[in-house]
């Protein structure tokens, strides 16, 4: 080793360090000088000689640690005061011999195996390397390198060692495959075989993995299989032979909503090598040919039938919340410049933007069936009776028959819940013609109850547990001109003293279910919530546009025009009344002169005012895409690819909140077990793969603190309770924690 990388590259001549101190550089030596006497020299890559040179010179006071620690010399503070301490500690001799060196016990092969059967009995390291004579990081560091195994079996008297890749080994090895195929592409003769049509597509093959990057993923795969993610594969969605199949491709999906990959380009940010171990290939895609395969897959598939199949299991699979249906839409803004979208007041927000509205439909705990997306929307009564009844009817499980409905008039279908946009006489009658019953707000309520007419009860909230409320009920009739129809209002009185009055046509609920209901609304709005922060709802899965049907009636941008002026003109004849007003009480010359004008500034504005109204009534309020000129014709994203992505998003929230269910049952907290779920997702994890048992084993690593370990464990080993097998290798999934 070359000594002289310790020491600073010293000018050649003279340095002065302080009035008392000069260092000589000559000659390929060091000498110090004390005022004019020399103090020392050594040769110029003696190392030792130079601390110890430094620490003398500081410990005799003729040069203090600072000073050594500016330029020229730069020496680290902490460095000069650690060498003063050994020299006052150790003495000069510490400077010139170097300490003992603990010289490491060779690790033979017969070592190796020995220590590998200690370890697959349930030894720990600390364990192990004191009964071998070794130091704990001599065995860990030969655990890393591979030298010896972590999993060992012992079968019929023989040892066999399992080869296991760790997270340094596959670094590596990837970062050595991007000089050939790209990185990670480790199975090229794969790759040929399906790029000539050979083959199919890859095979799923699992290897010995220990410090798998998101790893925990794994433990997702079973709940995502149960709520859907693979029934549409070769029904609804298909792809043609290549390396990715469309099992891989669908995993992959539903591991990115799971690992919060909010988008294809955050595959970017993950190591390709080790997302393609949890799905047992040799990398994940690149983006561009996700993106390829998921625009394939919607192309010559059908997405939409297939959240529509999908959605028609959920709601078999729990009847009895899919009774209750919860309508609501959501703006999903856009802020691009490819399409031209219409404008639309985003509550959120507080502002008029440009997007699209996606109407979504849930259960009473959040849980999503299917999402409906309008370009161009008449509102939430229109989309709810065009393109969302229709498929209720076909999809809600246990519903009357046609001749009960006539024996009872009373008989509802199912009930739908929405907010105060859909509380209409127009609606809510359309919906009971079919006999569909509603729950919502009233709108416009200007009575107030006496509060000796509440009553206070404990109201059961959907999904378990009970809540209390003060509740009153009255008959009441919602009227349309000379039109009215009967309905049943339940108020809710807070301790504030505020009554919120819903009503609902379904007369056979009582005031604490039609409550409980209406309130668990919020559940839905914690679902937008939740659903754009982890999941991304609003991001773009596929950049271009398309065009709208000619024949589709749009708001006419001129009468659209004309309406904001008579809206404009309209606030400036107030504004002007205002004025007036205000002169009202004063009467003096210059008061006067100012209320004439007053008076003839708003004839004007009315004069205005009246010609921008009778504009605005020759003008048509909507219009035909096909009358308007082409650059004023709105355009709608590509949806086919949204459609795919939400269902594959609704399918992760469904599976993640089936696992959030199961962990409750160990922690109190909702929040908590939402969270620890998330945290379990992207843990790292061991993959253990036993071909002779057709097993294949996931050690989960361990969480932040021991409660959390504990009903982790809980969790994992009802997992494997449920003998789940992988849907392609038919290997059946063991989970548990390291």
């Amino acid at each position: 080793m070359n000594k002289q990388r310790f020491l600073p590259g010293f000018p050649e001549g003279t340095t002065k360090i302080n009035e008392t101190l000069r260092i000589l550089k000559k000659g390929g030596r060091v000498f110090y000088f004390t005022h004019s006497d020399e103090f020392f020299s050594h040769l110029e890559i003696d190392a030792p000689a130079y601390r110890w040179a430094l620490a003398a010179l500081m410990e005799n006071n003729y040069v203090r640690a600072c000073e050594l620690s500016k330029p020229p010399l730069s020496i680290p503070y902490r460095t000069l005061m650690n060498w003063s301490a050994q020299l006052r500690e150790k003495g000069s001799a510490s400077f010139f011999h170097a300490p003992p060196r603990h010289v490491a016990r060779l690790i033979t092969t017969e070592i190796a195996l020995e220590c590998g059967v200690l370890l697959a009995e349930g030894k720990n390291i600390a364990a192990v390397a004191k009964k071998m004579g070794l130091k704990d990081s001599t065995l860990r560091k030969a655990i890393q390198r591979g030298a010896i195994a972590k999993y060992t079996r012992v079968t019929g008297g023989n040892i066999a060692i399992d080869d296991v890749s760790t997270k340094s080994i596959r670094s590596r090895e990837d970062a050595e495959a991007a000089l050939g195929m790209g990185t990670a592409c480790t199975r090229a003769d794969e790759r040929v075989a399906a790029a000539m049509g050979l083959a199919e597509c890859a095979t799923t093959r699992f290897e010995h993995c220990s410090d798998v990057e998101m790893g925990g993923l794994l433990a997702g795969m079973p709940s995502l299989c149960a709520n859907g993610l693979l029934s549409g594969i070769g029904k609804h969605l298909k792809l043609p032979a290549g390396f990715y199949s469309c099992l891989h491709i669908l995993l992959i999906l539903g591991f990115m909503a799971l690992g919060r990959i909010r988008r294809p380009e955050g595959l970017r940010h993950v190591p390709p090598g080790e997302l393609g171990k949890v799905i047992g290939l040799d990398r994940a895609p690149e983006v561009r040919t996700l993106r390829a395969k998921v625009t394939e897959m919607a192309n010559t598939g059908n997405p939409e039938r297939w959240m529509k199949e999908l959605a028609k299991t959920w709601m078999e699979n729990d009847p009895d919340e899919a009774g209750y249906i919860y309508v609501d839409g959501h703006i999903r803004v856009y802020n691009g410049k490819k399409a031209r979208l219409l404008p639309r007041f985003v509550s959120r927000q507080r502002l008029c933007l440009r997007g699209t509205t996606d109407y979504w439909i849930n259960d009473a705990m959040g849980r999503p069936f299917f999402v409906v997306t309008k370009a161009v929307t008449e509102g939430l009564a229109d989309t709810l009776l065009k393109d969302i009844v229709p498929d209720l009817l076909a999809c809600v499980p246990n519903q009357p028959s046609e001749a009960q409905l006539a024996a009872d008039p009373t008989l509802h279908r199912f009930v739908v819940v929405f907010d105060r946009e859909g509380a209409t006489y127009s609606l809510i009658s359309a919906l009971w013609e079919n006999r569909i019953g509603v729950i919502t707000y009233r709108k416009n309520v200007k009575d107030v109850w006496l509060e000796s007419e509440f009553v206070e009860y404990e109201v059961p909230v959907p999904g378990g547990g009970t809540t209390r409320m003060k509740l009153a009920r009255d008959e009441k009739k919602i009227t349309a001109g000379k039109a009215f129809m009967s309905v049943t209002e339940v108020r809710r009185l807070t301790e504030t003293g505020h009554q919120t009055a819903i009503i609902t046509t379904v007369r056979s609920l009582g005031s604490t279910d039609v409550a409980g209901r209406m309130f668990a609304r919020w559940c839905q709005e914690n679902f937008f919530a939740y659903m754009m922060k982890h999941y991304d709802i609003d991001g773009l899965i596929q950049y271009g546009t398309e065009s709208l049907p000619g024949t589709v009636l749009i708001v006419n941008p001129a009468w659209r025009n004309l309406d904001k002026a008579v809206r404009q003109a309209l606030s400036g004849v107030k504004k002007l009344e205002v004025k007036l007003g205000a002169l009202e009480s004063m009467d003096n010359g210059v008061v006067i002169q100012k209320k004439a004008e007053y008076v003839q500034d708003i004839q004007a504005a009315k004069i205005e005012l009246a010609q921008l109204r009778a504009e605005r009534r020759k003008t048509p309020r909507k219009v035909m895409l096909d009358s308007l000129p082409d650059n004023q014709r709105p355009t709608q994203l590509l949806p086919l690819n949204k459609t795919l992505t939400d269902t594959v998003k609704m399918i992760a929230y469904r599976a993640e909140t089936a696992l959030v269910a199961r962990l409750r049952r160990h922690l109190e907290k909702e929040d908590e077990a939402r969270a620890l779920i998330r945290e379990l997702f992207v843990s790292a994890a061991d993959i253990e793969p036993n071909a002779s048992d057709k097993t294949l084993t996931i050690r989960i690593h361990r969480m932040a603190c021991l409660s959390h370990d504990k009903a982790m464990a809980l969790l994992l080993e009802e997992l494997t309770e449920l003998e789940f097998h992988h849907p392609e290798t038919g290997e059946k999934m063991i989970y548990a924690l390291v």
